[in-house]
Formats: C-alpha cells, structure tokens, sequence
C-alpha cells in the first residue's frame, strides 16, 4: 500500500501553532487568585464585594462567597425552611450571572454564635477553596450576625495553618491575607481602607447580582424600612429602581485618598464606584507590591 508523503504545512500556520502552544503555556503558568468572602446572609458578600468579584472571575481567577447563615428570619411574611430554600437558590443565582461560586452554610439567621463548631465550618472552607485572599466584615456592627461573623473568621485567621484543627481537610501552609469589607461604623474605631478599587466598569453587574435576590432588595429590606410601596412590580422597572439606590460603600474622603494611592490624583477623580478593604492584622502581611499581584486591576505605577 503506497502513503502518500505529508505535506509541510505552511509557514503562517506552524508559526501560528507554536505562537499558541506558547501562550498556551505562559497562560497556565499565571497564578490564579483564589479569593474567598464570608457574608452574614446571602446578599451580604454581594453589597461588599460584588463588583471585585466581578472584576477578578472577568480575569479567570477563582472566586466563592460563602453566606454563614441560612437567611431563614429575614422576611416579613416567609421564614423557616421554605425562606432559607429560596435564599439559597437567589444566591446560587446571583453567583452564576457573574461566574462565580455562591454557598451557604445551615446555620440560622439571626442566631449564629461565635462557636468552635461554626468556627471549624469557616476553617474547612478556606482551606477547600485554598484561599490567597479571605474577605469578612469588621466584628463591629449593629447585627449580630455580622459581628460574629467577624469574630469568627478572624478566630480561624491563625488556627487555619494548624494542622492538628480539623484535621479533616489539609492545613494551609501559606496564612491568606484578610480584609474587611467597608463599613461606616465609628466606633471603636473608624474603618481605614488600604486598598479600593474602581468598579465602575463593572457596576452593572453588581447590580445584576443583587437583582437576583428578589426576597431582599424588593420584598424584606424595603418592607423593613419602610418604603416597599415604592418598589416597582415590573422586573425591567424594579432593576431600574434597584440601581438607583445606595449600594455601594460610600465615597468617604479616606476612600478616595485610597483610590489616588493606587490610580494616582487623575484619574481617581473620574472614578464614581468603589470598593474598599483593609487589611486585617491577622493573617499575612503583604507589602505594596504583593497587593498589586493580589488586586490585580491597578494601573502600573509612574516610574
């Protein structure tokens, strides 16, 4: 049987297959975040966080909110098992409309106590997921679900290097860095932002996030506070309405001195979205340098 002698292929085209087996491999080698934040409720990880999230699924890094409690009280005419099933499917869908992994944990709503058993619960998760970056809120806060939050994950800062805690899942062997998300409690003392980031390219999404949870941004939370009559019935029109609220951290005079910090004194000016974060003194220290890699969407520095 007579084969045929194989063509060489063109010169554009091997070029082409090797430029891409290249890329291919720089690609691969690039180290993916693995960012993991830890809310009260589902939608709490969302309103602090939701644009960064955004921002670091959109360059294929990894990144899972984890809601602490099951969201089971906050409704003024649902609750139990029922409520705490439809918060958990808002938030998985919130999750997927920006590509990202959304979890809660079955832990009650307005009961949750800085436990060693919810403590080993956040433990597991950061080593699962093992985290570069560890998001919370401060333990200071008018909800005791967020405050204990707080402690909890600042609890299991330390232990979740040890081997011998939950000895279950492996320990990390690289303590992550922990932020805070923004707040504006004054006391005991102010939150201090070391790093902010613009989300104005990605608010939209944001908002995409928090349209997905129906039972709170449209039923329990204007309920609660008193102005549910102004919420559209129209899905189209009560989107509209969601963006128009206030659901991002507020553009404080240290927010904004963050933003020059790191986008320098023009074009922090433009910037009208933020996040902000500041880092926990537990946990891993990082230099300028290593937040840069950590918050990868600044601009380079002026030489």
């Amino acid at each position: 049987m007579h084969i045929a002698p194989l063509k060489p292929l063109p010169v554009c085209l091997m070029l082409g297959l090797v430029a891409g087996v290249i890329l291919s491999f720089v690609v691969g080698q690039e180290k993916k975040i693995n960012v993991i934040a830890f809310g009260a409720h589902p939608d709490d990880c969302d309103i602090g966080a939701g644009g960064v999230a955004a921002k670091y699924a959109a360059q294929g890094h990894k990144v899972r909110f984890v809601s602490v409690t099951n969201g089971d009280a906050g409704h003024q005419s649902q609750g139990g098992g029922a409520l705490a099933l439809r918060r958990r499917e808002e938030a998985k869908e919130a999750g997927r409309r920006i590509g990202i992994e959304y979890i809660t944990l079955d832990n009650h709503d307005g009961e949750l106590l800085p436990t060693l058993q919810v403590r080993e619960q956040i433990i597991r998760q950061m080593r699962l997921w093992n985290a570069d970056i560890v998001i919370a809120p401060r333990p200071n806060d008018y909800h005791p679900d967020h405050r204990y939050t707080g402690i909890l994950v600042e609890d299991a800062a330390y232990m979740v290097t040890v081997p011998n805690t939950c000895p279950d899942t492996p320990a990390l062997r690289k303590n992550p860095v922990f932020v805070y998300f923004q707040d504006n409690f004054q006391k005991p003392n102010l939150f201090s932002p070391d790093v902010a980031v613009a989300i104005d390219d990605v608010v939209e999404k944001k908002y995409d996030m928090l349209d997905a949870h129906v039972s709170q941004m449209y039923e329990w939370l204007p309920w609660h506070d008193g102005y549910l009559d102004q919420v559209p019935k129209d899905p189209k029109a009560r989107r509209d309405w969601l963006r128009k609220q206030s659901w991002n951290g507020d553009m404080t005079p240290a927010v904004r001195e963050a933003l020059v910090k790191w986008y320098g004194p023009g074009r922090a000016k433009e910037i009208k979205f933020a996040e902000a974060f500041e880092i926990c003194e537990y946990g891993y220290q990082p230099s300028r340098a290593e937040l840069r890699k950590l918050f990868p969407f600044f601009p380079e520095p002026l030489k």
